[in-house]
């Protein structure tokens, strides 16, 4: 088995934004298993483009992966190139992706304008991979005209995507009643439009007016998010859809709180990361085995003793 060997960063870069596939999915692959020189490789990126991101997510059973392949077929008509990050259920096991992008836009899979990656969610409540933004920012890098992901689907918890994209479609089916019941308040946050995929079923019609009257009744400074009807399948309403989104990402100017608030949350993470770095976790589950085994765990003392010790170890450096 051949092992994967990381590149310079600035042969990867160099790579990326002369359109090589090959050289963004080994950058797409030493960040997702944070592989020696991701540091390096995401500090060298210059994000000088700023490829709009549209986000497609609802529940499990809407025909999200059906409609993004319409989507893909609809924008390479139009002489587009775009990259796909399809984020799926992660294996309880290894960790990685239950499905795999030869499975779904498997018509697309070797378009040369089209770039598609499969991610394992690996557990993350928020839908999305851990490691999202990222290779969202890898993907920047590149000559895309725009990038679309597809989260896993888990409901009223994938407000991430929200902030991550710069147009948010909540895809929905006629029959899913109860689940936007459920969901009404996390939706209606993070809609930029509605669809209502699936729409030959008979309670189609309905359903967009239920959700059309739920869109009126939280619009967000008088602006309502649009609601479609498509067939994904038959490529119905695509071209409605595909307007929309348009003129809702020309529309998407000045500050955008939700993605500042994630880039926050992303550098406050990616601190402690770096701060934890050398922390083994086997040694701290080895002590804190030990406490209790001796009648002495406490986790919130052990949590402060490591603190100091990071504090420790800040000034000694």
């Amino acid at each position: 088995m051949q092992h994967f060997l990381p590149q310079e960063p600035k042969n990867l870069l160099s790579g990326i934004r002369s359109g090589d596939f090959r050289s963004l999915a080994r950058a797409i692959t030493q960040v997702e298993n944070n592989l020696p020189g991701t540091g390096t490789l995401l500090a060298a990126l210059q994000n000088t483009t700023r490829t709009n991101v549209v986000g497609i997510t609802g529940p499990p059973g809407a025909g999200k992966s059906t409609l993004v392949n319409a989507l893909v077929g609809h924008w390479l008509a139009a002489g587009l190139q775009i990259a796909v990050l399809a984020v799926d259920p992660s294996s309880p096991f290894n960790l990685g992706a239950l499905l795999g992008d030869r499975i779904r836009l498997a018509g697309f899979y070797t378009h040369p304008r089209v770039f598609i990656r499969s991610l394992a969610s690996r557990g993350s409540l928020g839908g999305l991979h851990p490691a999202i933004m990222q290779i969202t920012d890898l993907i920047r890098e590149a000559p895309f005209d725009l990038i679309l992901v597809e989260t896993v689907g888990v409901g009223q918890s994938e407000i991430e995507i929200a902030g991550l994209a710069d147009c948010t479609v909540v895809t929905l089916v006629p029959e899913a009643g109860d689940e936007v019941q459920a969901m009404k308040a996390g939706l209606m946050e993070i809609a930029d439009i509605f669809v209502i995929n699936k729409g030959d079923r008979p309670e189609a019609d309905a359903m967009v007016r239920r959700i059309r009257t739920m869109a009126h009744e939280r619009a967000r400074d008088g602006v309502e998010a649009p609601v479609f009807k498509t067939i994904a399948t038959q490529n119905s309403g695509i071209e409605a859809l595909a307007t929309a989104i348009k003129k809702a990402l020309s529309g998407k100017t000045g500050r955008n709180e939700r993605q500042e608030l994630l880039r926050t949350d992303k550098v406050l993470r990616l601190a402690i990361d770096m701060l934890l770095q050398d922390i083994s976790r086997k040694d701290l589950t080895d002590d804190l085995r030990q406490a209790e085994i001796s009648g002495n765990l406490n986790v919130y003392q052990a949590a402060a003793d490591l603190k100091e010790k990071l504090l420790s170890r800040k000034s000694s450096g």
